[in-house]
């Protein structure tokens, strides 16, 4: 069974294509600038690599020129589209929907529902969603919410402080993001440790950053709540902020509502605090050039981690693993190191040596000593998505 999987973002397109008979990535590409004069298209099956540009105008021609090359006789790896069974797509957020769903118009819909939520990601998915439904109806479209993996936290961590029938009426609720990747550390390290019983603390760390308590496989507390604007702050995302200070920015700032949300969610951050770019790399060379307030800013970060490390240490009892996974936990030892320093009373003992000699490999990096094992993980999202399209294209056989 092939299945085609689906990251999307306003003006761009990522796929990767697996053979699931025994998880294979056959090929992976990218679209950028969709909706401009000239595409940028990559794509890699096998030895074989190409770049080139092209007119695209929307994301189902995206889909299609991903097809095209993927069907090409003489350097693609499908005979036909049709041997494409699924399109999976790792979805965000829907009024009323989680887990792993059909994409119809009534899903839809309920994620245009919460665009104002998800001003970032809801509005292309939908957008692009739409037209290949219209424009591909012969392949089954699968949406895996990041939601799914999180049903499992308990009502103690889910709910927030306001009027019981805002949470069941208006869904006002924790409901935690970055599900793929957190399902995906959470399979990996019972693979590793040969165990199903054990207390993980994932560190999802990148543009967008996120970490989640887990107990025997499941999710049991995550620092994004109702939407992804919340828990450490983001690339240029918020993070947790007092509510009662939008008012008196609006005052100050001369801004509506909408225009203060707007700035919450592209202006704030990394790139907001530290005054000098939304990727981490460009401020850790700010650092290095004597730059303080991007230091101000890492320390944030930094800080953001700490606190939420504390919480699900107490959640969990206990952590026997903390991963780092994600752009930044994968590849930055520094992040990595100043995130467990001081921590030896709690058994969680960091070996700078191995640390700063790891950077996108799986590999353990603490001391032989520590009670609490640490490791860097590179997550593999898609695949948890393409297994769940499959299980929804099963299900659907055996209906």
């Amino acid at each position: 069974m092939k299945i085609l999987v689906a990251n999307l973002g306003s003006t761009s397109f990522k796929y990767s294509l697996y053979d699931m008979a025994n998880e294979t990535l056959l090929a992976r590409g990218k679209v950028e600038r969709i909706g401009e004069s000239e595409s940028l298209c990559s794509v890699e099956i096998g030895d074989f690599q190409e770049k080139i540009t092209a007119s695209i105008p929307n994301h189902a021609v995206a889909v299609r020129q991903c097809l095209a090359q993927l069907t090409d006789p003489k350097t693609g790896c499908l005979q036909s589209a049709q041997e494409v069974e699924g399109i999976g797509f790792k979805a965000v957020l829907a009024s009323g929907y989680t887990g792993v769903q059909w994409v119809t118009k009534e899903l839809l819909d309920a994620m245009e529902e919460l665009n104002n939520v998800m001003p970032a990601h809801n509005p292309p998915y939908v957008r692009a969603m739409r037209l290949l439904n219209e424009q591909l109806p012969d392949i089954p479209l699968v949406a895996a919410f990041e939601t799914g993996f999180h049903e499992t936290i308990p009502t103690r961590n889910r709910y927030y402080g306001v009027p019981f029938e805002w949470a069941e009426k208006y869904s006002v609720k924790r409901f935690g993001f970055h599900g793929a990747s957190h399902r995906y550390i959470a399979t990996r390290t019972a693979e590793l440790f040969g165990r199903n019983d054990l207390r993980v603390i994932s560190c999802h760390l990148g543009g967008s950053s996120s970490i989640c308590a887990i107990a025997d496989g499941k999710s049991c507390g995550s620092s994004m709540g109702c939407s992804a604007q919340t828990g450490l702050f983001n690339n240029n995302r918020i993070g947790d902020f007092d509510p009662f200070m939008t008012s008196h920015l609006m005052k100050k700032l001369g801004k509506s509502f909408d225009e203060m949300l707007e700035l919450f969610s592209t202006q704030c951050g990394l790139l907001g605090l530290s005054g000098v770019s939304s990727d981490f790399r460009d401020v850790m060379d700010a650092i290095d050039s004597g730059n303080e307030q991007a230091k101000i800013a890492v320390d944030v970060f930094i800080g953001d981690i700490r606190r939420y490390l504390g919480a699900f240490l107490v959640e969990l009892g206990g952590a026997d693993l903390i991963v780092f996974t994600g752009g930044i936990g994968e590849r930055q030892p520094q992040i990595r190191e100043m995130a467990c320093a001081g921590l030896e009373e709690l058994g969680i003992e960091l070996d700078s040596e191995k640390n700063a000699s790891v950077s996108g490999t799986e590999s353990p990096v603490h001391k032989d000593s520590s009670r609490t094992q640490i490791w860097v993980v590179p997550t593999n999202e898609e695949i948890i998505v393409a297994r769940q399209t499959v299980a929804k294209l099963r299900e659907k056989e055996n209906q």
